[in-house]
């Protein structure tokens, strides 16, 4: 037996997120663990670091798996793509041992959420930022910001009131990072957002991300982000970003 770490590169738009559920088969996890059963002919769970929602994209994905197989890592990655979907990619294969598992190890894990601002509506890679037509008060959101690094408890910011594990986690670093992106003759003002933290709760990201843009389009002082944080009540933070301008950047261990 065999046992690999692979990184991943896909693009959410069309999936059910990436964990495997009993009600569909369209997951990241599903079709690659449909695509092992074809090129190993055996039963193989794949392990994530992270469990991206629905239309959530990744490029930094970290996977692990074992299967019974003479294939070295860098055949594996190739017969893996050659397998999968257009929209999924594997760039890294590699050789682990049996204790490491994708999820468990890891130890840093960096969102981006990628808001475009501006009049102009962004044609080519609109599939992977959040179009804000509106200005944004750029230095009220990162004050804001400020009281989310540390460990606490982040309940006010956790999408599945069914959850039932510790919502304490600890925030290492947002940062806020402007670009412009240029497409023919038109120009695109970029905001990234980049969330590094030790783990995330369900829609953690998308929902402090809702709250930042709500404190930037003025609909909330900055200062509330902290009694937000406090008050441990999902009804306090704003809402939920769509998915599609979040990309699971990279994960480290």
């Amino acid at each position: 037996m065999k046992h690999f770490r692979i990184t991943l590169q896909y693009d959410g738009s069309r999936y059910d997120g990436w964990q495997k559920q009993g009600n569909t088969d369209n997951t990241i996890q599903g079709r690659i663990e449909a695509m092992l059963l074809k090129l190993f002919e055996q039963e193989i769970e794949i392990q994530g670091s992270g469990r991206t929602d629905a239309g959530v994209h990744a490029v930094g994905q970290v996977a692990s798996f074992a299967a019974d197989t003479n294939l070295g890592p860098d055949k594996v990655m190739e017969q893996m793509n050659i397998f999968l979907p257009k929209d999924i990619v594997v760039t890294d294969c590699r050789m682990t041992d049996a204790r490491f598992h994708a999820r468990l190890n890891a130890k840093r894990k960096t969102y981006c959420y990628r808001i475009v601002t501006g009049r102009l509506r962004p044609v080519f890679g609109r599939q992977y930022v959040l179009w804000h037509p509106e200005e944004l008060d750029l230095a009220a959101m990162k004050k804001a910001a400020e009281c989310l690094i540390g460990e606490h408890d982040f309940r006010s910011f956790l999408g599945n009131r069914h959850y039932k594990k510790s919502t304490v986690r600890t925030v290492y670093d947002i940062t806020f990072t402007e670009t412009v992106r240029k497409e023919g003759e038109a120009s695109f003002p970029e905001i990234d957002v980049a969330f590094s933290g030790n783990g995330f709760l369900p829609n953690m990201v998308r929902i402090l991300t809702g709250t930042l843009l709500e404190i930037g389009e003025g609909k909330r002082d900055r200062r509330e982000m902290k009694s937000i944080l406090d008050g441990a009540d999902r009804a306090l933070a704003g809402p939920t970003a769509p998915a599609h301008g979040l990309t699971l950047q990279r994960v480290e261990y």
